[in-house]
């Protein structure tokens, strides 16, 4: 099974994906741990990323979706994968679309989490990230221990109000097409609602793709 986690920041997705990834069986793939993998094995495409990194720049579409491609064709995502974070836009969307083509493989469905704005607002509020591994976890302070790897707890400026409800915005504008996107070209679409605990959010997801 080929697996997008869809939703708006906050909504859970990087909390989901490890623990569908148990119950499928499905190893997990963000673009920002491969695009960090391909900077530091110094590949052609990690190499390439790494100038618009180091300019400040936003890394182009047909860069990350590159490396993307490059790291599903390893055997390591042969039986299938979890997707997270990986389409952002219909222009990603149409995108991962073809680089799936190429690997004679499709999306087997859409995963969207459903949730409101100001339960978002009120749940990254209380939010803190590991500076290092990026875990992020709920009702920790910051300058605490990660209890992956150790690092310190830190609390991201874009996790502020305002700059929350301006993810939203954002969100909107640009990402919520890709949900009517994947509805018109045939995409298996499921939806969960991702309130409550981390335990029943992942039994509705389960059940939404009928496992």
């Amino acid at each position: 099974m080929n697996l997008l986690l869809f939703g708006k920041p906050g909504a859970g997705k990087g909390t989901q994906a490890p623990k569908l990834a148990e119950a499928l069986k499905l190893p997990t793939l963000a673009t920002g741990d491969v695009l960090r993998q391909a900077v530091r094995e110094g590949t052609p495409l990690g190499k390439k990323a790494k100038e618009y990194m180091d300019r400040g720049d936003l890394v182009p579409d047909d860069v990350i979706l590159g490396i993307v491609g490059e790291a599903l064709a390893s055997p390591d995502y042969q039986r299938g994968v979890i997707l997270d974070g990986v389409v952002r836009t219909v222009p990603q969307a149409e995108g991962l679309k073809q680089v799936l083509n190429g690997l004679n493989r499709k999306l087997d469905a859409v995963l969207s989490f459903e949730i409101d704005n100001d339960e978002i607002v009120q749940r990254l509020g209380g939010r803190t990230v590991c500076e290092k591994c990026q875990t992020p976890y709920t009702g920790r302070n910051a300058g605490e221990k990660c209890e992956k790897c150790g690092g310190t707890l830190v609390r991201r400026k874009d996790d502020e109000p305002d700059a929350i409800r301006n993810r939203l915005r954002v969100y909107e504008q640009q990402t919520a097409p890709v949900f009517d996107w994947y509805s018109r070209n045939g995409t298996r679409m499921a939806t969960v609602q991702a309130v409550g605990t981390f335990d029943e959010v992942t039994k509705r997801a389960l059940k939404a793709l009928g496992r």
